[in-house]
């Protein structure tokens, strides 16, 4: 039986590794793309080929445009076809209030989240889509509870980005939905990556754990399980949904 393709962008660590591993083990063959840290790269291809996939690396920006055609130009010479694509890149910027933020604080931040994943989708749908010849498929975003809650106080510019990420979701979800693909987003809450180190906050999620209904942090796995569904057969009538996997906060 054919594998099935997908692209995890920022694949390689946090929640895009746990989601390339979870693909991996269900059957799906992958090109993961990352922009830097290649050890942890090669680590997370090397877990995910132990588990049958053939991987295929791709070192770039995901804000990028050349960089990203050139991730779906690999995919179509490798594997000649893509099923479902993550759009999982992106960063937080650096923790600032609005009065203190610049310009390329913000537009930093919204070249990866929401320029650089519109031009993932666009591609995708561009080899998906029945309209072009495609024979479908699925397109999970990668959103945050900060598109609500907002980030005020930390990170507005990201809180921001990933409002316009649940836009685009469901107006990509209605505008491609009669050509077979199926477009959601995941809502990620407090969960514990190392996303919050790096932005000068490694202790965040202990600190934060109390004001989430469940009383702890997510893990980079339980928000894969989500992704693993919204891409799978399973949610074959989910079409335009922002899954909130936050512990109820």
């Amino acid at each position: 039986m054919t594998r099935r393709v997908m692209m995890v962008t920022g694949g390689t660590r946090g929640i895009g590794a746990a989601t390339a591993r979870l693909a991996a083990q269900r059957g799906y063959d992958l090109v993961l793309t990352y922009r830097s840290a290649a050890a942890r790269a090669e680590e997370t291809a090397a877990a995910c080929e132990a588990a049958g996939a053939k991987v295929v690396l791709m070192q770039g920006d995901a804000g990028d445009e050349s960089d990203i055609l050139a991730a779906f130009t690999r995919c179509d010479e490798v594997f000649g076809r893509i099923d479902a694509l993550v759009n999982n890149a992106g960063i937080t910027g650096p923790r600032k209030r609005l009065a203190d933020a610049t310009f390329d604080d913000w537009s930093s931040v919204f070249m990866p989240n929401v320029i650089g994943l519109a031009v993932h989708c666009r591609e995708a749908v561009r080899r998906m889509s029945t309209a072009f010849g495609g024979k479908g498929g699925a397109i999970v975003n990668v959103s945050s509870r900060a598109s609500e809650i907002g980030g005020g106080g930390e990170w507005l510019h990201y809180g921001a980005s990933k409002g316009a990420v649940d836009t685009l979701t469901v107006g990509l979800a209605r505008e491609v939905g009669a050509e077979g693909i199926r477009v959601n987003a995941v809502n990620p809450g407090l969960i514990d990556t190392e996303i919050h180190a790096a932005a000068g906050m490694p202790d965040r999620v202990a600190k934060m754990s109390s004001g989430v209904p469940m009383g702890r942090g997510g893990t980079a796995e339980e928000v894969a399980e989500a992704i693993l569904f919204l891409a799978s057969d399973a949610a074959s009538y989910v079409n335009g949904a922002l899954l909130p996997v936050g512990g109820g906060r």
